[in-house]
């Protein structure tokens, strides 16, 4: 298993009261007027051998154009945490207090230095589920450029919309979702529930156009920025996890990190880890 670096945030249930978007974290006006003027510290992984680095670096340079960035170590990152003039980029992990397991999940986080110095009350202007904690990068560093756009989308929404809050956001996201259509969606066998594992099977419930692919096609996909293809990011814990508890299920562009879906269930036996029959009918 891939060395793990990721920053322990404890989050309250009330930003997840309801069902979650790919994230719900809205900074105040002042806070994101703060941000524009930041210099982005993106935290790198201390271990040189790990897929991490290389893949954000990569999502970072190709993609991110809000503000002027660095990449930092974590030393660097207790160093400058405190200072406002800086902004950072860093994976977090984050437990949830209300769910009574011991589950914890990966988040990527765009948090604004603060004289606290604490992740639990840094300033928070996007979080958006990477894995659950114990899984490893190459489960999703390919989707990384993706993700760094739609989280650049989420930071200028809400600058540009003064009046989104954590409390109206998810709304906000449900009523102006983009449209499928024309869309082809990708999707991983693996990541979907018995019910819906077969093109035959999805077709009962979902009339669009569905390809069961590779993770490498969805990585040229995004790589070439597609943009007719839209791809399911899952969050699920791995197989020999005791702990489960939430599936995330995201349809983001390849091309431009545009949410298409977003939802999450509470894994059961009814109801197990991957996409559901009911997230099809959905989409629909």
């Amino acid at each position: 298993m891939k060395t793990k670096f990721f920053l322990l945030i404890l989050i309250s249930a009330i930003f997840f009261s309801d069902k979650v978007s790919a994230q719900t974290s809205v900074a105040t006006p002042e806070q994101i007027a703060k941000f524009y003027k930041t210099t982005t510290c993106v935290v790198l992984n201390d271990d040189i051998f790990n897929t991490y680095n290389t893949k954000i670096k990569d999502a970072i340079t190709q993609n991110w154009t809000i503000t002027p960035y660095e990449f930092i170590t974590l030393t660097e990152f207790d160093d400058r945490k405190h200072e406002s003039i800086y902004s950072f980029l860093v994976p977090t992990q984050i437990y949830f207090d209300d769910e009574g397991t011991q589950a914890s999940y990966s988040f990527l986080s765009v948090v604004l230095g603060d004289k606290t110095q604490n992740l639990n009350t840094m300033p928070d202007l996007c979080s958006f589920p990477l894995s659950y904690y114990d899984v490893d990068y190459d489960k999703f560093d390919y989707k990384l450029g993706s993700i760094v756009l739609f989280m650049q989308n989420h930071i200028n929404l809400t600058r540009d919309n003064s009046d989104l809050n954590s409390k109206n956001i998810i709304k906000y996201y449900n009523k102006n979702t983009e449209s499928m259509s024309g869309k082809t969606l990708y999707v991983i066998k693996e990541e979907l529930t018995s019910d819906v594992n077969t093109l035959s099977k999805i077709k009962e419930y979902y009339s669009g156009t569905v390809k069961i692919v590779t993770s490498e096609v969805i990585q040229e996909a995004i790589e070439n920025e597609d943009e007719n293809i839209i791809f399911l990011h899952k969050v699920g814990p791995p197989e020999d996890s005791n702990d489960k508890a939430r599936c995330y299920k995201l349809i983001i562009g390849a091309s431009d990190g545009v949410l298409y879906y977003s939802d999450y269930h509470k894994i059961t036996d009814k109801a197990p880890d991957g996409l559901l029959e009911s997230d099809f009918k959905n989409m629909e």
